[in-house]
């Protein structure tokens, strides 16, 4: 098996915490399955920042890309804006690799209470448009200062952002239980949206097998407080992607348990997986940090690589220390980040492969 070379960016506060707690996990898994994974370590973020002026090297992008995959940890500083930290690193890492799925997965774990009364379990994905729609470039400001001081943000929407989009979570609809919902706001967005809509609907009709649901956002995000077990695949925008998908994780438990995927489908290109938190500096050093949502992206990861058994043995193997009542503080636990981490390395010694496999579905 040829070697998969893995750029590892810990980042800024918890990120530098359960970053090694989730390569841990991953080169115990690597052990166990024989693969050949080789971390290089990057110091990039907001102290390379403010030592350098530049959330990374200039030449970052081209190092980034001799990777197979890339594992961030978490970005952002107090004494960093979030602008720069943003668009520092992040988004250029995403629209120069064309990373334009963002895959969320938002599933409830035995040994973790969702704030809901009603204990259906939760299974759905939420695939985000990740690189155009609401975050673009276009638009500036004009008269700072003035009492007509005035800003101008452009949405983008192209009929290639929006049809690959729904292609893949289409896809993803079929291989589940065949429902794809998409999320839009066409009846106070007058032109993007229902553009969104219309393209949307276009491509959805290319997949007989699954049943295509348009809901307003507004009410889309109240249902999925109400009754998010009835969801299976979530399209959406980039802005209304982003914020539903951190709802989604918060009615599973925590936000601290949520993974990501930046996806460059293709593979022309490394894509990316990270945590859905922030950097939290409020608890950064503590050892208080969940690593769940970074061990998640880890799998997520390892099943992106094409080593599917290796990221259901590593998913069992977190379920089973959450299950096992190792959880961290978010969680309603008393475990440290380093006591979780511990039980999860127990758990995938104890779990073998085929019970792994057999325990839980992949990570994606």
């Amino acid at each position: 098996m040829s070697t998969q070379k893995i750029a590892v960016i810990a980042g800024d506060g918890i990120g530098k915490e359960v970053v090694p707690a989730a390569i841990s996990c991953l080169e115990r898994i690597a052990q166990i399955h024989t693969l050949e994974l080789e971390f290089t370590y990057f110091d990039w973020g907001s102290e390379y920042y403010l030592q350098h002026g530049r959330m990374m090297p200039v030449d970052g992008l081209e190092q980034l890309a001799q990777h197979h995959a890339i594992f961030l940890g978490a970005v952002g500083s107090p004494e960093v804006s979030d602008t720069e930290s943003l668009w520092g690193l992040l988004i250029p890492i995403r629209r120069e690799f064309q990373q334009y799925i963002n895959l969320r997965p938002v599933k409830t774990l035995d040994g973790v209470t969702s704030p809901l009364a009603n204990k259906q379990a939760i299974d759905l994905l939420i695939v985000r448009e990740n690189n155009e729609g609401e975050y673009s470039e276009v638009g500036g400001r004009t008269y700072r200062g003035l009492s007509h001081e005035s800003a101008v943000q452009e949405t983008i929407f192209t009929r290639l952002g929006v049809s690959r989009v729904t292609r893949y979570a289409a896809e993803l609809a079929a291989s589940r239980r065949g429902h794809l919902t998409s999320a839009t706001k066409s009846n106070g967005i007058v032109h993007t949206m229902p553009f969104w809509d219309e393209i949307v609907e276009e491509t959805a009709r290319l997949f007989p097998e699954v049943s295509l649901t348009s809901e307003l956002v507004d009410a889309l995000a109240a249902h999925l407080v109400l009754k998010p077990w009835t969801y299976d695949v979530i399209v959406a925008s980039n802005l209304l992607g982003d914020i539903l998908s951190d709802l989604g994780s918060s009615v599973t438990g925590s936000i601290g348990l949520a993974p990501s995927a930046n996806l460059n489908p293709e593979g022309e290109f490394p894509s990316l997986f990270e945590p859905v938190h922030g950097s939290a500096p409020d608890i950064a050093g503590m050892g208080l940090a969940n690593p769940v949502g970074q061990i998640w992206s880890g799998a997520m990861m390892l099943e992106h690589l094409g080593h599917p058994d290796a990221a259901s043995h590593l998913q069992s193997a977190f379920e089973s220390a959450l299950r096992d009542g190792f959880g961290t503080r978010d969680v309603g636990g008393t475990s440290s980040t380093s006591d979780f981490t511990s039980a999860v390395l127990s758990a995938i010694d104890a779990l073998t492969p085929d019970a792994a496999i057999a325990a839980t579905s992949p990570a994606s």
